[in-house]
């Protein structure tokens, strides 16, 4: 390798945000988590990154991208970094996320068919309404789908849903 091969040289945060398309503030937030090296730093103060940061950042961004949080990521370069082969972990974390998706994906079908339904509904109750008298959509729902006012919404994230269901159950207590 020559001296003027790119691969010695050194990229300032902006030139690498720019090539993995992210801000410089996503850089120095991903250095914090522990999932990119701490940059060198020149001798006016600029971080400075090899190559090898843009094949991480790309790294993260993917596994990002599939739903792995930042703090499975830091556990699982960590690891890495010390030579480990946490490859069985990452298999397995990928399988949990499936799992869950699978199931949002069932209470979201259920609550698409709900949903269609109940339009179907109301559209049968408009028809039989005269203009300008109130149908009571919503009333008609409450009464006939008493449960649903208990029942946090699946398009909900995991851990609003487990803080919504954590606040019914104290509120009922």
């Amino acid at each position: 390798m020559s001296e003027n091969d790119p691969r010695h040289s050194t990229l300032r945060s902006g030139q690498l945000a720019n090539l993995a398309g992210v801000s410089a503030d996503t850089l120095r937030y991903y250095e914090r988590c522990g999932l990119l090296p701490r940059a060198r730093r020149s001798a006016s103060g600029y971080r400075q990154f090899g190559h090898e940061a843009l094949l991480r950042v790309r790294l993260i961004r993917s596994a990002l991208s599939i739903g792995f949080t930042v703090e499975e990521l830091g556990r699982i370069l960590k690891a890495r970094d010390s030579g480990a082969a946490p490859c069985c972990q990452v298999r397995d974390l990928a399988q949990q996320k499936l799992t869950m998706l699978e199931q949002r994906i069932r209470e979201l079908t259920a609550m698409r068919d709900q949903l269609q339904a109940t339009l179907d509904n109301w559209n049968d109750v408009l028809r039989k309404t005269k203009n300008g008298q109130k149908a009571g959509l919503l009333e008609s729902f409450a009464i006939s789908h008493p449960e649903s006012g208990g029942t946090p919404s699946p398009l909900l994230s995991p851990p609003l849903r487990q803080k919504f269901s954590k606040l019914r159950r104290d509120f009922q207590q």
